[in-house]
């Protein structure tokens, strides 16, 4: 598979969450966001999984939109909060009540450390993608080729350091929350030790 062979969908909600996205996000984090999308659509296309790839784009985009300090709650994770904000978005852009939820629960599952490809093939898409991302786990769903051609048009720019920022901050305010539960259980390890870094 090359990266050009994958397919953005030319909509008006994928091209305006990229703006959203753009307009937020610190240049490490929105570079996530899209590899988010790449490495999720690469692998349900590669294993013949059916998925939305409008509805799977925009959840791309908004996954970590509640990390960023403009759309942080404080009464709630920053996944969930995500959720609310691409429900929002997604009532903006017209998308039936329905779809909204559906958005916004892609954006929560992708927290999971599982989510069943047949209840949801959009959240087993991003919760493998992101944590692929963030933590390298089955890096070697792809080859060393793909994994260099995404990385060069996308970089990291040294998002293992922002992310593990943003999480003890989220950690320390918010205990209960997902990001708390990451910290405790060995994320930064894992981050520091993720081969796409290497």
């Amino acid at each position: 598979m090359k990266l050009d062979d994958l397919v953005i969908p030319d909509t008006a909600a994928c091209a305006t969450a990229r703006e959203v996205a753009s307009a937020y996000c610190s240049p490490a984090l929105l570079n996530h966001s899209v590899r988010a999308y790449l490495w999720a659509a690469a692998y349900g296309t590669s294993q013949g999984i059916a998925f939305d790839a409008e509805l799977l784009y925009v959840a791309a985009m908004f996954h970590d939109i509640g990390l960023v300090r403009e759309f942080d709650s404080h009464t709630v994770a920053f996944d969930e909060a995500g959720g609310h904000v691409a429900w929002v978005f997604a009532a903006g852009a017209g998308w039936p009540a329905a779809r909204r939820t559906r958005l916004a629960e892609v954006i929560v599952r992708h927290m999971w450390d599982q989510v069943d490809v047949a209840d949801d093939p959009e959240g087993h898409l991003l919760e493998r993608s992101t944590s692929l991302d963030i933590s390298g786990r089955n890096v070697d769903d792809f080859t060393a080729a793909f994994r260099g051609e995404v990385l060069a048009r996308h970089p990291r720019l040294g998002l293992g350091d922002e992310f593990v920022s943003c999480f003890r901050e989220q950690a320390q305010r918010k205990p209960d929350s997902s990001a708390a539960a990451a910290m405790r259980n060995g994320i930064a390890a894992r981050i520091a030790a993720n081969p796409l870094d290497a």
